[in-house]
């Protein structure tokens, strides 16, 4: 599919996602933080490189990080685009991927398709209408999504993809690609991750016979096929389904085990909508779809502590995952403290916590650990103060106390500059 940028054209295959707390795919989470019609912030420029492969196109920065009112990508963004973890076979995103596809391939023998390369510049279209999202969704806004322009994004989730390759005949998919969100600074959340999403299509004489309608044939197979996955993962756990709502499935679950001593959902999923099928010219068909986080399972499967750690190209985090080797056990190699700066101001209208998230990841990159509201208060002016703690920590090394400082004076200057709040 080809898609036009203001100084060039170049082709991209676009993809499908699902978030738990708020809708982007069955990775659709749909955002934690709340809706903002405001325009993206302005952005602090980072020296990176000036070009990327992205499906075998190269494609220029100027192209995908502008100055310009509609485009909310900054630098440090650009930079992760085209490097594709899931696609490396001794990183514990590609192994867990390649575990699913063992599964697929034992149990549905070259029944499934793979995709794991195609381009995640997607439309608008692609990445929300295709998929049913509702128009004045939380997800669209420049608060919670990477916007190239006003009609392209960075895919919010895998399922961008899905109606295109129903559109082009496959019936039986698995897609996995890095997704892009703009959310909260913590251990479990980062603004790329990775998600696959699989799809499997129905004709009529597949449930015709079985004594059940299309939709409970459909849905009956999809829980077979997740409950042997879940025991491919991780073994003879106990699980159970749980009824939830996405906007492009009906009826949806999420399947959760109880792991460790603890329920724990491991994706969502459900019977694909019939508008989907329609417009995607199979009237006649039923399918289901489902969608789960790679980092959240690999977190767990390899007790991985911080999501951060899935970047790192110390040989101390790399030397330790092999091809092949499902669940081999972290072993911590550093212990360094964290640096604990507050922060206080006077809020404006405006305010978004995702938006002082990306300041302090612009500035501080994967330094920042987590950044964590700690008190608030509004007062008898109906004035609302803010207090921020950011915890600064490097998985690699000690930091001094120069540099801490360095990096916290730039964030009081930016988020006062770019945030328009007033500091305490």
């Amino acid at each position: 599919m080809a898609l036009s940028f203001a100084k060039s054209t170049f082709l991209c295959n676009p993809t499908l996602y699902f978030p738990k707390n708020g809708i982007r795919g069955f990775g659709l989470l749909l955002p934690f933080s709340s809706f903002s019609t405001s325009s993206a912030l302005p952005k602090r420029r980072q020296t990176v490189f000036s070009a990327l492969e992205l499906g075998g196109v190269k494609i220029s920065k100027d192209e995908i990080v502008r100055d310009d009112p509609t485009n909310n990508i900054p630098d440090t963004i650009f930079a992760k685009l085209g490097m594709q973890l899931h696609r490396r076979s001794q990183h514990p995103l590609g192994i867990l991927k390649n575990a699913i596809y063992d599964y697929f391939d034992t149990n549905y023998p070259d029944k499934f398709d793979k995709f794991d390369d195609l381009c995640p510049i997607v439309s608008v279209r692609q990445n929300f209408d295709e998929v049913l999202v509702p128009a004045d969704h939380v997800s669209r806004s420049y608060n919670d999504t990477y916007y190239v322009d006003s009609q392209t994004v960075l895919r919010c989730h895998t399922s961008a993809h899905q109606a295109e390759l129903l559109r082009n005949g496959h019936t039986h998919f698995l897609v996995t690609g890095d997704v892009y969100r703009r959310d909260s600074i913590d251990a479990t959340h980062y603004p790329v991750f990775h998600q696959m999403e699989g799809v499997r299509v129905f004709a009529p004489n597949d449930w015709e016979g079985s004594g059940t309608d299309a939709t409970s044939h459909a849905a009956e197979d999809l829980k077979k096929c997740l409950e042997g996955l879940a025991r491919h993962l991780f073994g003879g756990v106990e699980m159970r389904w749980v009824d939830t709502y996405f906007p492009f499935t009906n009826p949806s679950f999420e399947l959760e085990i109880y792991f460790q001593n603890e329920w724990m959902e491991v994706l969502g999923c459900g019977v694909t909508e019939q508008e989907i099928l329609k417009r995607s010219g199979r009237t006649d068909n039923v399918a289901w779809a489902f969608g789960l986080g790679l980092e959240r399972l690999a977190m767990i499967l390899f007790d991985i502590p911080d999501i951060r750690l899935f970047w790192s190209t110390d040989e101390r985090f790399t030397s330790q995952f092999s091809s092949g080797r499902l669940g081999l056990k972290f072993k911590p190699f550093s212990k360094y403290p964290p640096c604990y700066k507050d922060m206080s101001f006077w809020i404006s209208d405006s305010f978004t916590e995702n938006n002082l998230c990306e300041v302090v990841r612009g500035i501080a990159g994967d330094l920042a650990e987590e950044v964590k509201l700690i008190d608030n208060f509004t007062n008898k002016k109906g004035m609302t103060s803010h207090c921020y703690r950011i915890a600064y920590r490097s998985m690699e090394r000690s930091l001094t106390d120069e540099e801490i400082n360095d990096l916290q004076w730039k964030v009081r200057e930016q988020v006062e500059s770019k945030l328009k709040v007033v500091l305490r």
